[in-house]
């Protein structure tokens, strides 16, 4: 496996121009392999009006520590630089982002300089096309604080696409949700100006609908963010945080939350309020 180290963080313009070229026909031509490279990116400092800001657009506390969900903006830039390289194999722009874990060693600080690492791994198929697991590394020294595991869905047709559906096992849905969330296109056109994740599906009404969507959606990476509003204050240091996405939050909308304590941790939701499917699954553990 080959290590490229970046000098500086990439700029997210110019890696979501190689992502929409990267999805033309020929020109983003793919393989069927993952690039055997490890892109490293070493020295990076937290912004702190950067952090006050995804803060207060997620509803969560600006302290001394970063929200769990925070380095996922530190290492987006380094995810999407090996997502658009030649050897990953297919194009960003269009892919889903269906799963994520997160697994935090310790708390870290605002103030400390953090190493990142971004690699990818187990690609698979999947019943409604091809599953890569992108891995982020976070660490200061040699010490590793914080893991990300972000599965992204390339829908096409493979092996298993005959397969038939398997239904999840049903759930207890509170009757009373935790708290409501109104989410709208002014807050998620914050959370892409902070993130730097400006993907046209969440912030262009026609860049939505060619990718299939009647409306711009919410990132997932902010509901996943927002839903730890529930819980602040009660996480452990040394977590983690596993997420499923649903169906998409369209813009404008209301959502309810529901947080749920067991013996091992939470069991978090974001779900439709009225026909309850949900928009998130997670598991604080």
């Amino acid at each position: 496996m080959a290590v490229i180290e970046l000098d500086s963080s990439p700029s997210v313009l110019d890696v979501y121009s190689r992502a929409v070229l990267s999805a033309l026909p020929v020109v983003g031509a793919k393989g069927g392999t993952l690039p055997d490279d490890t892109l490293v990116l070493r020295g990076l400092r937290v912004d702190p009006d950067n952090l006050a800001e995804y803060a207060k657009v997620c509803g969560l506390t600006f302290g001394d520590t970063l929200p769990l969900t925070y380095p996922f903006m530190l290492t987006f830039p380094v995810v999407m630089k090996l997502m658009v390289s030649k050897g990953f194999p297919f194009a960003a722009v269009g892919s889903v982002h269906a799963e994520n874990v997160i697994e935090q060693q310790r708390p870290i600080s605002v103030t400390e300089p953090l190493d990142v690492r971004v690699h990818a791994e187990n690609m698979r198929e999947h019943r409604k096309g091809v599953l890569v697991d992108v891995v982020s590394e976070v660490a200061v020294g040699r010490e590793q604080v914080w893991r990300q595991t972000s599965t992204f869905l390339h829908q096409q047709r493979t092996s298993l696409s005959g397969q038939p559906r398997q239904d999840p096992p049903k759930e207890e849905i509170p009757p009373v949700p935790t708290s409501t969330l109104r989410v709208d296109q002014k807050i998620i056109s914050r959370y892409a100006a902070v993130s730097g994740d400006r993907n046209p599906i969440h912030v262009s009404t026609l860049g939505a609908k060619a990718f299939g969507f009647p409306k711009t959606i919410a990132h997932g990476m902010w509901s996943a963010a927002a839903a730890l509003r529930a819980v602040e204050g009660k996480v452990p240091g040394a977590v983690t945080y596993a997420v499923k996405f649903g169906k998409p939050v369209l813009l404008p909308a209301t959502v309810n939350l529901y947080a749920r304590r067991d013996a091992d941790g939470w069991d978090l939701s974001l779900r439709h309020p009225k026909k309850l499917y949900p928009h998130l699954t997670a598991t604080l553990r």
